[in-house]
């Protein structure tokens, strides 16, 4: 086990990482997250071998640096422990109510063909650094076929940083998505495009990185984290198309989605078919969170009422993206 706890809850903190990999909920941040409340708790009370509210409170206390957003991602893994706990009755503290409160949805970045050209061509000549060879040839490899997988599939960035060797069915085209949006498992079926792309990277990735765990996997080892994707997003987008502010990496998945649909023919019964399949392969609880779409983007609330003659707005509820 890479953590290693200092805290009097040490034992219950390393029975809790054995439950979260057990269940294949593990990962990189949660980590890193896990190993500072636990260094929270010692310096709270390095004695106490029961959690303890005022462990809790002075941890989940937001900073003046943070927004409720910010503060939700980095409490969650302790909320998750805490949890844990009072479900074997270890301890009687409660977390606060989460701040993570929803608001409006950002409305999707409009790609034009030039700006995801510019984009692709900017992955596409990424330079190495002499100053880390490894570090370098890695990124010039992963960034165009994660992207491009984003682009081509719509899978969400956590669902694509997070796939193993094992999940990528190369011979068949397919990807088995085990870590997904809460616990739900789907599948992916791939252009032969796409296809032919990972299995040109999973080669070159196997001569850099033998036996490698992850199919995207970092130079030092582990999947990457949210912050790869991001830095990673904004530095070959404003080489691209300057100011990547509004436009984020998961917008190649609103893309997808809206590419899609503005493809379909005017059917209503052959659309009502693709858009089951549309929900299905970007893992969606229900159809209405796809129907999202059609509610961001005025072209497509104008197909849908030709699809559906002329009642969309009984059709399309007030829906989030799932």
């Amino acid at each position: 086990m890479s953590c290693q706890f200092v805290s009097a809850l040490a034992p219950q903190l390393e029975a809790f990482v054995r439950h979260r990999r057990a269940c294949d909920r593990w990962c990189h941040s949660y980590e890193t997250q896990t190993r500072l409340f636990d260094l929270n708790c010692a310096r709270v009370d390095p004695d106490a071998a029961t959690l303890t509210q005022e462990m809790v409170d002075s941890w989940f206390r937001m900073r003046d640096t943070e927004s409720p957003t910010s503060c939700y991602v980095r409490t969650a893994p302790a909320r998750a422990f805490v949890e844990f706990a009072r479900a074997r009755g270890l301890t009687d503290a409660v977390p606060p109510t989460s701040r993570h409160a929803k608001g409006p949805a950002p409305v999707p970045h409009a790609f034009t063909d030039d700006e995801l050209r510019r984009f692709f061509e900017a992955c596409d000549t990424i330079a190495v650094s002499p100053k880390n060879v490894l570090g370098g040839r890695v990124r010039k490899i992963t960034c165009p076929a994660f992207f491009r997988l984003l682009y081509s599939s719509g899978v969400r960035t956590t669902e694509a940083r997070l796939l193993r060797r094992e999940d990528v069915d190369l011979a068949h085209g397919v990807l088995d998505v085990r870590r997904s949006k809460g616990h739900d498992q789907h599948y992916v079926a791939l252009h032969e495009s796409m296809t032919s792309v990972l299995r040109d990277y999973d080669a070159a990735a196997e001569r850099l990185q033998p036996g490698r765990e992850w199919f995207f996997q970092s130079p030092r080892g582990g999947c990457y984290d949210r912050g790869w994707v991001v830095t990673n997003f904004n530095a070959l987008w404003a080489q691209a198309n300057g100011d990547a502010t509004g436009v984020t990496a998961y917008m190649l998945r609103h893309n997808f989605a809206t590419t899609n649909i503005m493809s379909w023919e005017c059917d209503p019964y052959e659309a009502n078919e693709r858009l089951h399949y549309l929900s299905k392969s970007m893992g969606h609880r229900r159809v209405e969170s796809t129907l999202y779409y059609f509610s961001i983007v005025p072209a497509l609330a104008d197909k849908m009422d030709a699809l559906v003659n002329g009642s969309y707005e009984a059709t399309v509820p007030e829906v989030w993206d799932d």
